[in-house]
């Protein structure tokens, strides 16, 4: 049953590949809810299915078998114009690599997704110095990605995920390529804004020790996604 309560949901979700004269089952009757303000982080050896559950997630690709839920809204039955427009609007994806364009400033970097959801550039503006100023960077609005530090990049990939308001948040191993200091901060950075904002976030990440931040963890292995555990 859809709940928007669990702004996302994946119910018996499936995922298969063509491998030669067989297939390849990365996703197994893969079964998640995530609660708004609720962060999951989802852990297990390379190859266990992690990017394919966050892709699956962020409705990049289309499951075999099994439902996607956003935000009470089954994803699997949308055509691809619907489908934009709802990973548009309610799904916010931190990739694991900024992906800054060079020639923009970070306020620039954040203003031209709200241009693709036809936000005047005005009111763009004005959110751009909000989410920038949310994630500790207001000062840097004019900076380009060369003048940042990874860690500050890393703001600007979470600032830009914030822009549309999403109800989902999904995070692809987002301190890979910082020290420890940073990446604390970016993982407490997470918890904030997934509790002042209400969203629903999944985080894929290989450092088990931040894994008490968040409110549950879950562990990929062979296809098959282990039941969550509540972190204390």
């Amino acid at each position: 049953m859809p709940s928007t309560s669990h702004p996302l949901q994946l119910v018996n979700v499936t995922l298969e590949y063509p491998d030669g004269d067989g297939t390849i089952k990365a996703l197994d009757s893969v079964n998640l809810a995530v609660q708004a303000g609720e962060i999951t982080s989802l852990v297990g050896p390379s190859g266990s299915g992690k990017s394919s559950l966050l892709a699956a997630a962020a409705t990049l690709v289309r499951p075999t078998h099994g439902l996607v839920l956003i935000d009470g809204a089954d994803a699997t039955g949308l055509g691809d114009k619907d489908l934009t427009a709802l990973r548009r609007e309610k799904i916010g994806i931190i990739f694991q690599q900024p992906n800054l364009l060079p020639s923009l400033t970070a306020a620039e970097q954040l203003i031209i997704g709200d241009h693709l959801r036809g936000k005047s550039v005005k009111a763009a503006r004005a959110k751009a110095a909000e989410m920038l100023d949310v994630v500790g960077l207001g000062s840097s609005a004019a900076k380009r990605p060369h003048q940042l530090s990874g860690g500050q990049r890393q703001r600007v990939n979470i600032a830009r995920a914030l822009m549309g308001n999403p109800k989902v948040l999904l995070v692809d191993e987002p301190t890979a390529a910082l020290d420890h200091e940073r990446s604390y901060s970016i993982i407490r950075l997470l918890r904030r804004v997934t509790d002042d904002f209400m969203v629903a976030t999944v985080m894929v990440t290989h450092d088990t020790e931040f894994v008490p931040l968040t409110d549950s963890v879950a562990t990929m292995r062979d296809g098959k996604l282990t039941p969550m555990l509540t972190t204390v």
